[in-house]
């Protein structure tokens, strides 16, 4: 399975999924870290990550796939929502929380 095809399955088969640098239990850089917070935060324990470091062609193919040139990108219901910056907008706003409602533990 090539890395395109990896990413659409990961996004498709689960509800939640985050691909970031490092997992939700040690984050590799701040935004990740700070994406995961956020998540937690709405109540949502159960999230899918998938760590970009691990794999070169993984983190270049998440880029291509969304067409959004950083990474933590999140993934509600296979829809493409945002990186670190749109994830904590969302939550100051509330729309995240309404988002991520059907999916919390």
């Amino acid at each position: 399975m090539d890395a395109k095809e990896f990413i659409s399955k990961t996004v498709s088969e689960n509800p939640v999924v985050l691909f970031m640098k490092g997992d939700a239990n040690f984050p590799q850089c701040g935004f990740s870290g700070r994406a995961v917070q956020i998540l937690k935060a709405c109540g949502v324990d159960d999230i899918v990550t998938v760590d970009v470091l691990a794999d070169e062609e993984v983190r270049q193919g998440i880029k291509d796939f969304s067409n959004w040139p950083t990474i933590p990108q999140l993934y509600i219901g296979g829809e493409f929502i945002g990186g670190s910056d749109i994830l904590y907008e969302m939550y100051q706003s509330g729309e995240l929380q309404g988002m991520l409602e059907p999916y919390k533990s």
